[in-house]
């Protein structure tokens, strides 16, 4: 665990270098500073419109497509914080055990700014904002039909509701971040010193729906299951930490 530890700081430290040493004019001037983090994010989603949908259809309802499982960098210039990465939702299904099944899920990339307004040396408190853009997607499988035959040439052409649905999101964050580094040994590579840590962030907000996509099937737009997804998250996140210097 250590050497995998010690390695990650590493490649952090080469490649913070050679952008470093390539942008000697870099607005970051010779301190790079950031994280990389995992975490959770509980975010609504409400399912009513596609539920009742479904339900018109035969499928029962599917259950809450609610928390996200999220990869995301930080980058700290003196007391502006970036934070960027991407997210998904596990997979929600429901079946009505006569061969049809639905399945949903999201992903999302975001991006956001704020201001570290605290002042101490371990942690951060600071409101920021960004944008989010999130992509939904609605399966419909039709097991008996799919299966009805074992030939290629008949399988093309072969009627079944098997369909896959999409939407997209534009959405604003507004939120506040805390985040409290507990500090790991320092270390030395080349002239460069790596002060490391274990950031431990919380995040919380409200994400406003600013926009929305009409759901397709394929490059045919349909009306109805529109309804706007804003609402309150709370994120958790923990990552590596460094802040290097030469």
């Amino acid at each position: 665990m250590k050497k995998i530890f010690n390695a990650t700081f590493l490649f952090f430290a080469l490649i913070a270098a050679s952008n470093a040493n390539a942008q000697t004019s870099n607005w970051m001037g010779k301190n790079v500073a950031g994280a990389i983090q995992i975490g959770g994010t509980y975010r609504n989603t409400d399912l009513g419109q596609i539920n009742s949908a479904l339900n018109a259809n035969g499928i029962p309802s599917l259950k809450g497509n609610d928390f996200w499982i999220n990869a995301s960098m930080m980058h700290v210039h003196k007391k502006v914080i970036f934070e960027d990465g991407i997210g998904f939702t596990p997979t929600s299904s429901a079946d009505n055990n006569n061969g049809l099944k639905a399945k949903f899920n999201q992903a999302q990339l975001f991006a956001r700014i704020g201001y570290d307004i605290a002042d101490g040396p371990n942690y951060r408190f600071f409101p920021f904002a960004g944008i989010n853009l999130t992509g939904a997607m609605l399966r419909i499988q039709d097991k008996n039909r799919i299966n009805a035959t074992d030939d290629f040439s008949t399988e093309l052409l072969n009627s079944t509701s098997s369909k896959t649905f999409y939407q997209g999101n534009f959405g604003i964050d507004l939120g506040l971040g805390f985040d409290y580094a507990i500090p790991v040994k320092a270390k030395t590579v080349d002239c460069f010193t790596i002060k490391r840590s274990i950031p431990i962030g919380i995040r919380g907000g409200y994400y406003i729906n600013a926009a929305k996509s009409d759901w397709h099937v394929d490059d045919h737009s349909l009306n109805g299951a529109n309804k706007s997804q804003s609402a309150v998250f709370l994120s958790l996140a923990i990552g590596l930490g460094y802040e290097i210097s030469k």
